[in-house]
């Protein structure tokens, strides 16, 4: 089971010009090999970027990817990690305000946990706080 970050599905539901492709190549692959699943999350974070939440589920059951609820235990995790992310940042005098949300952290504590892997193009960030986590980058 593989784990799809919101930026793939908006990228594809959304038939963005520049990753669209890579986007749709990359679920496909997905797909092939086993189930692709979004967490709550996700859901929430395309439906807020594309607008309709209908068009977004009736998009997501034609192309197969099915839902998967967080567990207990990645969100523990992903508050954990956010706790991290926030200490680097004032230790390194970055200032108190977050760059990252907790939506993030629990999409990758989500995917960690529970699948075995994500799609996703924000590489850095899951490589940085969510080792050991397998990754999948569309290329365009």
């Amino acid at each position: 089971m593989i784990a799809v970050d919101s930026n793939i599905l908006i990228d594809f539901i959304g038939n963005d010009p520049g990753a669209a492709d890579a986007a749709d190549l990359a679920l496909r692959r997905a797909l092939a090999s086993g189930p692709v699943v979004a967490c709550e999350v996700v859901l929430a974070e395309v439906v807020t970027g594309l607008g309709n939440g209908s068009a977004v589920m009736d998009a997501l059951e034609e192309l197969g990817v099915d839902f998967s609820p967080l567990e207990l235990r990645s969100a523990v995790r992903a508050g954990e990690m956010q706790r991290r992310y926030l200490e680097r940042r004032r230790a390194a005098a970055a200032g108190p305000e977050a760059r990252r949300v907790v939506a993030d952290f629990l999409v990758g504590a989500h995917a960690l946990l529970q699948c075995h892997g994500l799609i996703t193009r924000d590489a850095g960030f899951y490589r940085d706080y969510f080792k050991g986590l397998k990754l999948f980058v569309p290329q365009a």
